[in-house]
């Protein structure tokens, strides 16, 4: 497997919600393969570079991401949008793990206002209902299907084979969102549990010593939560 990190980059045309359209150059940062037979490099840090209408200032996002447990633990970028002079971003969990280190988001989303030079992120309720749709590419293409520009209507064609959660914005609780990914918890140092190891223990002090037994500190163990009458 090839360990040799590698950038590969693009740009994209993005149409904003009322119809004007900004151009954002996307980087990707890639590692080696994941297996022996995967066909495309891990993903480990993620830039976006785009600048607000009418204006010069240049906004930059970036996210990295690290592989564990062959997961994923960082965010995908679904929308980009600027409403008022301000720029909003929406995001999805990339995986199991990210969909736990992110609070089980349902609908499985994270939005992000950037104000004050920083994304900061915002609950759905003062996301912006005017940004409805995935208005940018989703992950990156094929690595044998890249090319250097996507017009908007080539941004669409790219996306529209994805599930619906990931071509618009759904608003409501999903009856089902990340079916066969358990709810975990981290350990502290980088690593994950799953609940059940912890669920199923029948007093806080068995609870405890799973705890104690993987080095799991207070901060983030979950006995006082599930056994808050045996203590």
């Amino acid at each position: 497997m090839s360990a040799c990190a590698r950038t590969v980059s693009w740009k994209e045309e993005v149409l904003l919600h009322d119809g004007s359209k900004v151009i954002v150059t996307r980087a990707h940062k890639l590692g080696g393969y994941p297996t022996i037979d995967s066909r495309e490099r891990a993903l480990i840090e993620e830039e976006i570079i785009f600048s607000i209408p009418n204006q010069n200032k240049k906004i930059n996002w970036t996210m990295s991401f690290s592989n564990n447990n062959n997961d994923l633990n960082g965010l995908s970028v679904l929308a980009i949008n600027v409403i008022n002079n301000i720029p909003y971003i929406a995001t999805y969990p990339a995986g199991c793990i990210a969909y736990n280190k992110w609070k089980r988001p349902n609908p499985p989303y994270v939005f992000f206002k950037y104000i004050n030079n920083q994304w900061k992120i915002i609950q759905l309720n003062e996301f912006p209902s005017q940004i409805s749709k995935t208005n940018i590419i989703v992950g990156r293409p094929p690595k044998n299907l890249l090319k250097g520009f996507y017009t908007w209507q080539e941004v669409n064609d790219q996306n529209h084979l994805l599930d619906e959660r990931y071509r618009t914005i759904i608003r409501e609780p999903l009856e089902k969102v990340e079916e066969g990914c358990p709810e975990m918890i981290s350990d502290g140092h980088g690593g994950w549990m799953g609940m059940g190891w912890f669920t199923s223990q029948l007093s806080y002090e068995e609870c405890l010593n799973v705890c104690k037994g993987n080095n799991i500190s207070e901060d983030f163990c979950p006995c006082k939560k599930l056994f808050k009458g045996d203590k």
